[in-house]
Protein backbone atom coordinates (compact mmCIF):
# COMPACT_ATOMS: atom_id res chain seq x y z
CA UNK A 1 0.00 0.00 0.00
CA UNK A 2 1.34 3.13 -0.62
CA UNK A 3 2.05 5.99 1.60
CA UNK A 4 -0.53 8.53 0.92
CA UNK A 5 -3.54 6.09 0.86
CA UNK A 6 -2.03 4.97 4.58
CA UNK A 7 -1.43 8.36 5.58
CA UNK A 8 -5.22 9.34 4.47
CA UNK A 9 -6.70 6.32 6.22
CA UNK A 10 -4.86 6.93 9.17
CA UNK A 11 -5.85 10.22 9.56
CA UNK A 12 -9.64 9.54 8.90
CA UNK A 13 -9.42 6.58 11.78
CA UNK A 14 -8.08 9.14 14.05
CA UNK A 15 -10.84 11.59 13.17
CA UNK A 16 -13.31 9.25 14.35
CA UNK A 17 -11.84 9.06 17.43
CA UNK A 18 -12.08 12.59 18.15
CA UNK A 19 -15.49 12.69 17.25
CA UNK A 20 -16.43 9.62 19.12
CA UNK A 21 -15.15 11.58 21.91
CA UNK A 22 -17.41 14.33 21.51
CA UNK A 23 -20.17 11.93 21.98
CA UNK A 24 -20.53 12.88 25.92
CA UNK A 25 -22.70 11.18 28.76
CA UNK A 26 -26.45 12.64 28.28
CA UNK A 27 -26.03 13.74 32.38
CA UNK A 28 -23.52 16.26 30.83
CA UNK A 29 -25.84 18.16 28.73
CA UNK A 30 -29.37 17.40 28.88
CA UNK A 31 -30.78 20.60 30.21
CA UNK A 32 -34.04 19.60 32.47
CA UNK A 33 -35.38 20.28 35.66
CA UNK A 34 -35.47 17.39 38.06
CA UNK A 35 -38.86 16.45 37.82
CA UNK A 36 -38.56 15.64 34.30
CA UNK A 37 -35.37 13.80 34.48
CA UNK A 38 -35.84 9.55 33.44
CA UNK A 39 -35.45 7.32 36.27
CA UNK A 40 -32.25 6.54 37.54
CA UNK A 41 -31.99 2.63 36.23
CA UNK A 42 -32.86 3.92 32.66
CA UNK A 43 -30.22 6.48 33.08
CA UNK A 44 -27.67 3.86 34.04
CA UNK A 45 -29.06 1.39 31.83
CA UNK A 46 -28.51 4.41 28.38
CA UNK A 47 -24.95 5.78 29.91
CA UNK A 48 -23.58 1.92 30.54
CA UNK A 49 -25.01 0.91 27.06
CA UNK A 50 -23.22 3.85 24.88
CA UNK A 51 -20.34 3.36 26.98
CA UNK A 52 -19.90 -0.10 25.88
CA UNK A 53 -20.63 0.76 22.37
CA UNK A 54 -17.82 3.56 22.87
CA UNK A 55 -15.35 1.53 24.15
CA UNK A 56 -15.71 -1.38 21.67
CA UNK A 57 -15.39 1.12 18.51
CA UNK A 58 -12.30 3.10 20.16
CA UNK A 59 -10.76 -0.83 20.41
CA UNK A 60 -11.75 -1.37 16.34
CA UNK A 61 -9.90 2.11 15.55
CA UNK A 62 -7.46 1.80 17.59
CA UNK A 63 -6.76 -2.10 16.07
CA UNK A 64 -7.32 -0.74 12.24
CA UNK A 65 -4.59 1.99 13.20
CA UNK A 66 -2.01 -0.35 14.14
CA UNK A 67 -3.40 -2.75 11.19
CA UNK A 68 -2.05 0.03 9.30
CA UNK A 69 1.17 0.62 10.18
CA UNK A 70 2.09 -3.02 10.68
CA UNK A 71 4.32 -5.18 8.22
CA UNK A 72 0.77 -6.92 6.99
CA UNK A 73 -1.16 -3.61 6.65
CA UNK A 74 1.79 -2.19 4.59
CA UNK A 75 1.24 -5.00 2.38
CA UNK A 76 -2.41 -4.80 1.28
CA UNK A 77 -3.83 -2.74 -1.60
CA UNK A 78 -5.50 0.53 -0.82
CA UNK A 79 -8.87 -1.04 -1.77
CA UNK A 80 -8.81 -3.27 0.99
CA UNK A 81 -7.61 -1.06 3.57
CA UNK A 82 -10.15 1.32 2.87
CA UNK A 83 -12.97 -1.33 2.60
CA UNK A 84 -12.27 -2.61 6.32
CA UNK A 85 -12.10 1.13 6.70
CA UNK A 86 -15.50 1.31 6.06
CA UNK A 87 -16.65 -1.63 8.22
CA UNK A 88 -15.70 0.29 11.57
CA UNK A 89 -16.80 3.73 9.80
CA UNK A 90 -20.76 1.83 9.27
CA UNK A 91 -20.36 0.95 13.20
CA UNK A 92 -19.50 4.84 14.12
CA UNK A 93 -22.69 5.51 12.51
CA UNK A 94 -24.55 2.74 13.68
CA UNK A 95 -23.45 4.59 17.38
CA UNK A 96 -24.64 7.42 16.41
CA UNK A 97 -27.71 6.81 15.34
CA UNK A 98 -28.66 4.95 18.83
CA UNK A 99 -27.32 8.11 20.61
CA UNK A 100 -29.90 10.41 18.71
CA UNK A 101 -32.35 7.78 19.30
CA UNK A 102 -31.94 8.31 23.22
CA UNK A 103 -31.37 11.89 22.64
CA UNK A 104 -34.42 12.72 21.08
CA UNK A 105 -36.28 11.07 23.70
CA UNK A 106 -34.17 13.23 26.47
CA UNK A 107 -34.35 16.39 25.13
CA UNK A 108 -38.00 16.83 24.86
CA UNK A 109 -37.65 16.78 28.95
CA UNK A 110 -36.33 20.80 29.00
CA UNK A 111 -39.77 21.79 27.29
CA UNK A 112 -41.64 23.51 29.63
CA UNK A 113 -44.35 21.14 31.78
CA UNK A 114 -44.27 18.81 28.96
CA UNK A 115 -41.03 17.44 30.05
CA UNK A 116 -42.53 17.14 33.63
CA UNK A 117 -45.42 15.71 32.27
CA UNK A 118 -43.94 13.12 30.09
CA UNK A 119 -41.76 11.90 33.22
CA UNK A 120 -45.29 11.20 34.68
CA UNK A 121 -46.03 8.92 32.26
CA UNK A 122 -42.38 7.41 32.67
CA UNK A 123 -43.76 6.26 35.86
CA UNK A 124 -47.64 5.00 34.84
CA UNK A 125 -45.69 2.81 32.62
CA UNK A 126 -43.72 1.28 34.75
CA UNK A 127 -46.74 0.69 36.88
CA UNK A 128 -48.40 -0.79 34.09
CA UNK A 129 -45.62 -2.82 33.48
CA UNK A 130 -45.19 -4.01 36.83
CA UNK A 131 -46.01 -7.72 37.77
CA UNK A 132 -43.44 -8.60 40.69
CA UNK A 133 -43.11 -12.61 40.68
CA UNK A 134 -43.01 -13.26 37.15
CA UNK A 135 -40.78 -11.22 35.42
CA UNK A 136 -37.97 -8.09 35.99
CA UNK A 137 -39.29 -4.98 34.36
CA UNK A 138 -37.09 -3.27 31.93
CA UNK A 139 -36.64 0.72 32.85
CA UNK A 140 -39.28 2.29 30.53
CA UNK A 141 -39.21 5.91 29.32
CA UNK A 142 -41.34 7.78 27.02
CA UNK A 143 -41.73 10.90 24.74
CA UNK A 144 -44.11 12.66 22.39
CA UNK A 145 -44.01 12.99 18.62
CA UNK A 146 -46.35 13.70 15.76
CA UNK A 147 -48.68 10.82 14.18
CA UNK A 148 -51.49 9.54 14.79
CA UNK A 149 -50.90 6.10 16.85
CA UNK A 150 -48.43 5.09 19.18
CA UNK A 151 -45.16 2.95 19.42
CA UNK A 152 -42.79 1.23 21.28
CA UNK A 153 -39.24 -0.05 20.66
CA UNK A 154 -39.24 -2.77 23.24
CA UNK A 155 -36.30 -3.28 25.57
CA UNK A 156 -33.98 -5.89 24.34
CA UNK A 157 -34.61 -5.96 20.81
CA UNK A 158 -32.11 -4.83 18.35
CA UNK A 159 -31.17 -1.19 17.27
CA UNK A 160 -29.51 -0.28 14.49
CA UNK A 161 -25.78 -2.05 14.18
CA UNK A 162 -27.52 -5.02 16.02
CA UNK A 163 -27.25 -3.86 20.35
CA UNK A 164 -29.68 -4.86 22.37
CA UNK A 165 -32.00 -1.94 23.49
CA UNK A 166 -31.48 -1.27 27.05
CA UNK A 167 -34.59 0.31 28.09
CA UNK A 168 -38.26 0.17 26.46
CA UNK A 169 -38.74 3.63 24.98
CA UNK A 170 -42.76 4.81 24.09
CA UNK A 171 -43.21 6.92 21.83
CA UNK A 172 -47.18 8.85 22.08
CA UNK A 173 -48.85 11.06 19.81
CA UNK A 174 -48.37 14.84 21.49
CA UNK A 175 -52.36 15.45 20.59
CA UNK A 176 -53.42 13.39 22.95
CA UNK A 177 -51.78 14.81 25.77
CA UNK A 178 -53.37 15.55 28.54
CA UNK A 179 -56.82 13.54 28.94
CA UNK A 180 -57.27 9.69 30.26
CA UNK A 181 -57.06 8.85 26.74
CA UNK A 182 -53.56 8.73 26.47
CA UNK A 183 -53.71 5.50 28.90
CA UNK A 184 -55.32 3.75 26.18
CA UNK A 185 -52.16 4.25 24.18
CA UNK A 186 -49.48 3.84 26.71
CA UNK A 187 -50.78 0.75 28.10
CA UNK A 188 -51.31 -1.03 25.28
CA UNK A 189 -47.49 0.01 24.11
CA UNK A 190 -46.41 -1.43 27.40
CA UNK A 191 -48.52 -4.44 26.30
CA UNK A 192 -46.12 -5.59 24.26
CA UNK A 193 -43.30 -5.11 25.92
CA UNK A 194 -45.09 -7.57 29.10
CA UNK A 195 -45.97 -9.87 26.21
CA UNK A 196 -42.71 -10.51 25.24
CA UNK A 197 -41.39 -10.96 28.64
CA UNK A 198 -44.22 -13.15 28.93
CA UNK A 199 -43.81 -15.06 25.73
CA UNK A 200 -47.79 -14.65 25.14
CA UNK A 201 -48.29 -14.04 21.33
CA UNK A 202 -46.18 -17.74 21.25
CA UNK A 203 -47.85 -19.01 24.03
CA UNK A 204 -51.45 -18.19 22.77
CA UNK A 205 -50.52 -18.77 18.82
CA UNK A 206 -51.26 -22.90 19.20
CA UNK A 207 -54.64 -22.32 20.87
CA UNK A 208 -55.74 -20.12 17.54
CA UNK A 209 -54.39 -22.93 15.46
CA UNK A 210 -56.28 -25.39 17.29
CA UNK A 211 -59.46 -23.89 16.94
CA UNK A 212 -58.77 -23.53 13.51
CA UNK A 213 -58.48 -27.04 12.78
CA UNK A 214 -61.95 -27.62 15.53
CA UNK A 215 -64.27 -24.82 14.10
CA UNK A 216 -64.08 -25.34 10.57
CA UNK A 217 -66.99 -23.34 9.66
CA UNK A 218 -64.93 -20.32 11.57
CA UNK A 219 -61.13 -21.51 10.43
CA UNK A 220 -60.77 -18.10 8.54
CA UNK A 221 -61.86 -16.00 11.33
CA UNK A 222 -59.54 -17.93 13.33
CA UNK A 223 -56.61 -17.47 11.15
CA UNK A 224 -57.41 -13.66 11.49
CA UNK A 225 -57.00 -13.53 15.22
CA UNK A 226 -53.95 -15.40 14.77
CA UNK A 227 -52.92 -13.06 12.62
CA UNK A 228 -53.72 -10.31 15.09
CA UNK A 229 -52.91 -11.49 18.15
CA UNK A 230 -49.66 -9.87 18.32
CA UNK A 231 -51.75 -6.77 18.85
CA UNK A 232 -54.73 -8.52 20.81
CA UNK A 233 -52.46 -9.26 23.56
CA UNK A 234 -51.99 -5.64 24.23
CA UNK A 235 -55.36 -3.91 23.93
CA UNK A 236 -56.09 -7.08 26.66
CA UNK A 237 -53.85 -5.91 28.53
CA UNK A 238 -54.85 -2.30 28.84
CA UNK A 239 -58.23 -3.19 29.37
CA UNK A 240 -57.27 -5.25 32.48
CA UNK A 241 -55.30 -2.30 33.64
CA UNK A 242 -57.27 0.80 32.98
CA UNK A 243 -60.60 -0.28 32.31
CA UNK A 244 -62.68 1.28 30.07
CA UNK A 245 -60.32 4.27 29.55
CA UNK A 246 -58.81 1.58 27.25
CA UNK A 247 -61.33 1.18 24.91
CA UNK A 248 -63.14 5.15 24.98
CA UNK A 249 -59.32 5.97 24.02
CA UNK A 250 -59.20 3.22 21.37
CA UNK A 251 -62.48 4.60 19.72
CA UNK A 252 -60.88 8.00 19.20
CA UNK A 253 -57.60 6.38 17.74
CA UNK A 254 -59.42 4.12 15.15
CA UNK A 255 -62.51 6.39 14.47
CA UNK A 256 -60.89 6.67 10.63
CA UNK A 257 -62.84 6.64 7.22
CA UNK A 258 -65.29 4.05 6.84
CA UNK A 259 -62.96 1.72 4.06
CA UNK A 260 -60.08 1.93 6.38
CA UNK A 261 -62.51 0.70 9.34
CA UNK A 262 -63.96 -2.03 7.65
CA UNK A 263 -60.25 -3.38 6.11
CA UNK A 264 -59.79 -7.15 6.59
CA UNK A 265 -56.19 -7.53 5.52
CA UNK A 266 -54.30 -10.77 6.57
CA UNK A 267 -50.87 -9.15 6.01
CA UNK A 268 -51.79 -6.28 8.78
CA UNK A 269 -51.02 -7.41 12.14
CA UNK A 270 -53.56 -5.08 13.44
CA UNK A 271 -57.33 -6.00 13.67
CA UNK A 272 -59.67 -4.26 11.57
CA UNK A 273 -60.87 -1.56 13.41
CA UNK A 274 -64.36 -1.95 13.42
CA UNK A 275 -63.65 -5.53 15.44
CA UNK A 276 -60.89 -4.15 17.49
CA UNK A 277 -63.02 -1.87 19.65
CA UNK A 278 -65.72 -4.94 19.59
CA UNK A 279 -62.95 -7.02 20.65
CA UNK A 280 -62.05 -4.14 23.28
CA UNK A 281 -65.78 -4.53 24.41
CA UNK A 282 -65.93 -8.09 24.94
CA UNK A 283 -62.64 -7.99 26.86
CA UNK A 284 -64.24 -5.30 29.30
CA UNK A 285 -67.23 -7.36 29.50
CA UNK A 286 -65.14 -10.35 30.41
CA UNK A 287 -63.11 -8.94 32.97
CA UNK A 288 -65.42 -6.20 34.14
CA UNK A 289 -69.32 -7.08 33.57
CA UNK A 290 -71.33 -3.76 33.63
CA UNK A 291 -73.98 -2.99 30.97
CA UNK A 292 -71.53 0.23 29.72
CA UNK A 293 -69.67 -2.43 27.62
CA UNK A 294 -73.14 -3.11 25.47
CA UNK A 295 -73.27 0.81 25.56
CA UNK A 296 -69.91 1.25 24.14
CA UNK A 297 -70.43 -1.37 21.59
CA UNK A 298 -73.96 -0.33 20.33
CA UNK A 299 -72.56 3.15 20.30
CA UNK A 300 -69.70 2.02 17.77
CA UNK A 301 -71.90 0.05 15.63
CA UNK A 302 -74.21 3.49 15.31
CA UNK A 303 -70.55 5.57 14.28
CA UNK A 304 -69.95 3.02 11.57
CA UNK A 305 -73.15 1.26 10.46
CA UNK A 306 -72.69 -2.01 7.83
CA UNK A 307 -75.07 -0.35 5.92
CA UNK A 308 -73.41 -0.42 2.49
CA UNK A 309 -70.58 -2.24 3.22
CA UNK A 310 -69.37 -5.08 0.85
CA UNK A 311 -70.81 -8.60 1.17
CA UNK A 312 -68.03 -10.45 1.31
CA UNK A 313 -66.38 -7.82 4.06
CA UNK A 314 -70.39 -8.41 5.97
CA UNK A 315 -69.56 -12.27 5.47
CA UNK A 316 -66.54 -12.10 7.28
CA UNK A 317 -67.10 -9.70 9.94
CA UNK A 318 -70.04 -12.04 10.78
CA UNK A 319 -67.37 -14.89 11.10
CA UNK A 320 -65.16 -13.03 13.55
CA UNK A 321 -68.55 -11.53 15.72
CA UNK A 322 -69.08 -15.77 15.85
CA UNK A 323 -65.52 -16.35 17.28
CA UNK A 324 -65.41 -13.90 19.33
CA UNK A 325 -67.04 -14.83 22.88
CA UNK A 326 -64.82 -18.09 22.29
CA UNK A 327 -61.46 -15.91 21.44
CA UNK A 328 -62.03 -13.65 24.69
CA UNK A 329 -62.69 -16.84 27.22
CA UNK A 330 -59.57 -18.58 25.77
CA UNK A 331 -57.59 -15.26 26.14
CA UNK A 332 -58.94 -14.63 29.53
CA UNK A 333 -58.21 -17.79 31.46
CA UNK A 334 -54.70 -18.43 28.95
CA UNK A 335 -52.53 -20.21 31.57
CA UNK A 336 -48.66 -19.98 29.79
CA UNK A 337 -46.18 -21.68 31.52
CA UNK A 338 -44.60 -17.69 32.10
CA UNK A 339 -47.66 -17.51 34.66
CA UNK A 340 -46.70 -20.37 36.66
CA UNK A 341 -50.34 -21.94 36.74
CA UNK A 342 -51.97 -18.66 36.70
CA UNK A 343 -54.50 -17.65 34.00
CA UNK A 344 -53.92 -14.07 32.65
CA UNK A 345 -57.24 -12.69 34.59
CA UNK A 346 -55.70 -14.08 37.99
CA UNK A 347 -52.21 -12.65 37.23
CA UNK A 348 -53.16 -9.42 36.54
CA UNK A 349 -55.70 -9.23 39.50
CA UNK A 350 -58.84 -7.09 37.97
CA UNK A 351 -60.47 -7.17 41.14
CA UNK A 352 -59.95 -3.67 42.61
CA UNK A 353 -60.70 -2.09 38.66
CA UNK A 354 -64.48 -3.17 38.57
CA UNK A 355 -66.66 -0.32 38.03
CA UNK A 356 -68.32 0.66 40.71
CA UNK A 357 -65.16 0.31 42.71
CA UNK A 358 -64.16 3.05 40.18
CA UNK A 359 -66.71 4.83 40.73
CA UNK A 360 -66.65 4.99 44.57
CA UNK A 361 -62.67 6.34 44.68
CA UNK A 362 -64.06 9.09 42.02
CA UNK A 363 -66.75 10.26 44.60
CA UNK A 364 -63.85 9.64 47.91
CA UNK A 365 -61.70 11.82 45.94
CA UNK A 366 -64.57 14.90 45.46
CA UNK A 367 -64.32 15.28 49.58
CA UNK A 368 -60.68 14.09 49.73
CA UNK A 369 -58.91 15.06 47.05
CA UNK A 370 -55.49 14.18 48.05
CA UNK A 371 -56.35 10.58 48.28
CA UNK A 372 -55.66 10.82 44.51
CA UNK A 373 -52.11 11.18 44.66
CA UNK A 374 -52.06 7.78 47.03
CA UNK A 375 -53.45 5.43 44.25
CA UNK A 376 -51.44 3.59 41.33
CA UNK A 377 -50.90 5.76 38.01
CA UNK A 378 -52.91 2.92 36.05
CA UNK A 379 -55.52 3.10 38.78
CA UNK A 380 -55.74 6.74 38.87
CA UNK A 381 -56.26 6.39 34.85
CA UNK A 382 -58.80 3.81 35.50
CA UNK A 383 -61.07 6.12 37.77
CA UNK A 384 -61.25 9.59 35.70
CA UNK A 385 -61.63 7.12 32.43
CA UNK A 386 -64.57 5.73 34.77
CA UNK A 387 -65.68 9.18 35.98
CA UNK A 388 -65.82 10.30 32.11
CA UNK A 389 -67.92 7.38 30.58
CA UNK A 390 -70.19 7.85 33.81
CA UNK A 391 -70.41 12.05 33.00
CA UNK A 392 -69.07 12.80 36.03
CA UNK A 393 -65.79 14.90 35.06
CA UNK A 394 -65.59 17.82 32.16
CA UNK A 395 -63.07 17.36 29.63
CA UNK A 396 -61.59 20.50 31.33
CA UNK A 397 -61.82 18.97 35.04
CA UNK A 398 -60.20 15.63 33.51
CA UNK A 399 -56.87 17.44 31.99
CA UNK A 400 -56.03 19.54 34.51
CA UNK A 401 -56.61 16.77 37.56
CA UNK A 402 -54.37 14.85 34.86
CA UNK A 403 -51.45 17.04 34.52
CA UNK A 404 -51.34 17.31 38.41
CA UNK A 405 -51.01 14.06 39.09
CA UNK A 406 -48.24 13.86 35.92
CA UNK A 407 -46.86 16.43 37.79
CA UNK A 408 -47.04 14.80 41.43
CA UNK A 409 -45.81 11.59 40.05
CA UNK A 410 -42.46 13.27 38.41
CA UNK A 411 -41.68 15.12 41.00
CA UNK A 412 -42.22 11.71 43.53
CA UNK A 413 -39.95 9.79 41.83
CA UNK A 414 -37.62 13.08 41.51
CA UNK A 415 -37.50 13.42 45.11
CA UNK A 416 -37.52 9.43 46.02
CA UNK A 417 -34.36 8.93 43.54
CA UNK A 418 -32.89 11.95 44.83
CA UNK A 419 -33.17 11.39 48.73
CA UNK A 420 -35.21 8.92 49.66
CA UNK A 421 -35.05 9.24 53.69
CA UNK A 422 -35.62 12.71 53.40
CA UNK A 423 -39.03 12.49 50.38
CA UNK A 424 -42.21 11.76 52.66
CA UNK A 425 -42.28 15.27 53.69
CA UNK A 426 -41.54 16.81 50.85
CA UNK A 427 -43.81 14.80 48.98
CA UNK A 428 -46.42 15.75 51.31
CA UNK A 429 -45.29 19.83 50.52
CA UNK A 430 -46.01 19.21 47.09
CA UNK A 431 -49.79 17.65 47.41
CA UNK A 432 -50.31 20.75 49.13
CA UNK A 433 -49.10 22.51 46.44
CA UNK A 434 -50.50 20.91 43.34
CA UNK A 435 -54.04 20.55 44.56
Amino acid sequence: MNNLAAWMLTQEARALLTRLDRVRPFALHMPMVTAAAISPAAQVAIESHMIRGKKVLKTLVHNYIRWLLCPQGQQSTPDIAQRRFNIIRFKFNHILTQFDIFADVLSQRSEHETGVWVAGLDDAAADALALPGYYHAPPVICYLDRGHGAAIRRAHTRLPGGNSNPVAVIQIPRERMVGSGIASSLVHEVGHQAAALLNLNNSFRPVLREMQRKDAPHRIAWQFWERWISEVIPDFWAVAKVGITATAGLINVVSLPRALVFRLDMEDPHPAPYMRVKLGCALGQALYPHRQWDNLNKLWESFYPLTGVNQQICRQIAGLEATLPGLVYLLVNHRPLSLRGKSLKEALNVGERQPARLSAYYQMWHSLPNRAYEVLPTLAFAVIGQAKSDGKITPEEESDRLAKLLTYWAVRSALNASAVGAAQPKLREAQKMLF
